[in-house]
């Protein structure tokens, strides 16, 4: 006899198998992500049909299988249909889930991460649905708080290069900072232009050192003189005032007030954070495909 275990987990991603079966990867607060066959969820009268659906909360018994577990019972606590009602909620939703599935572990309690999850998914269902810029900030937001739990905060507050504390500055209309997703944060423009340049000085040098001794060094054509200057910092992105300000208030536990004349600036905010995720979990968002065709397109018609 197979043995069973319970769990209580969402669902976040579902495929199809079989003629009526699905797998369901769900994370779970006691064993983290696990993946699980509902058996007969596809056909119309199944009671694993609506249970096996994409944010549904149950608690589960799930039975050990050879190569899958099979869910033999679930119950469900909790479900989230206003994120269905509202495209824009549930492709932010599904964005979420895809962070989730990056960082997610198995075989280990994972509350901390499912309890985020929830509340974030939360937030975006109730947002109220006239405000379709939110969920970008909301979305955002949620992102941000994933990435500090996973222990891969961006650093929004120093300067990667000088350690010095960045302010947003209003008072010139072309202000910006640098974002360099390699180095993990933000960086000085005029700090890091001063280094380019000392670089580059530092460059030519040792070229025309090597000019000068190149006729001693063509004795020794057997050998080649291979150069490495230190690295400098790649600019990844360049944020004005207000994005800096949105970046820099992600870490509260509510998001800064919405200005409709801005909303645009989110937008990039989250592209940052997108590559940043990319950058450092090593997989790809491919629910970040909708938030361009649908948000970036919309802001584009508006504009």
């Amino acid at each position: 006899m197979n043995r069973t275990y319970k769990a209580t987990g969402i669902n976040l991603k579902t495929q199809a198998i079989g003629e009526s079966d699905r797998i369901v990867t769900i994370l779970t607060k006691e064993l983290g992500l696990i993946r699980a066959v509902a058996p007969g969820a596809r056909k119309h009268k199944s009671s694993l049909g609506g249970r096996s659906g994409m944010f549904v909360v149950n608690e589960l018994l799930i039975a050990q299988g050879r190569s899958l577990d099979r869910i033999t019972q679930a119950q469900t606590i909790k479900t989230y249909p206003g994120l269905a009602k509202d495209l824009r909620k549930l492709v932010a939703s599904q964005y979420l889930a895809e962070v989730v599935l990056c960082q997610a572990l198995s075989e280990q309690p994972q509350a901390e991460l499912y309890d985020l999850l929830l509340q974030h998914l939360h937030r975006l269902e109730t947002l109220p649905s006239i405000e379709g810029d939110n969920v970008i900030a909301a979305l955002t937001h949620g992102i941000f708080h994933f990435l500090v739990l996973a222990g891969l905060t961006p650093q929004v507050e120093l300067c990667s290069l000088t350690q010095c504390y960045l302010t947003p500055n209003f008072t010139q209309p072309n202000w910006q900072v640098g974002f360099s997703i390699p180095n993990g944060g933000i960086v000085c423009l005029e700090a890091w232009e001063k280094l380019r340049q000392a670089r580059v000085k530092q460059l030519q040098k040792r070229q025309s050192n090597h000019q000068m001794s190149r006729s001693t060094a063509v004795k020794f054509n057997s050998q080649r003189v291979i150069h490495h200057p230190e690295d400098l910092p790649p600019i990844s992105h360049r944020l004005n005032a207000r994005q800096l300000l949105m970046l820099q208030n992600l870490s509260q536990t509510e998001i800064m007030p919405i200005d409709p004349t801005t909303d645009a600036n989110w937008l990039s905010v989250e592209r940052i954070l997108r590559q940043y995720i990319e950058y450092h979990f090593g997989c790809s968002i491919n629910s970040a495909i909708l938030i361009d065709s649908y948000f970036a397109a919309n802001h584009d018609a508006i504009v």
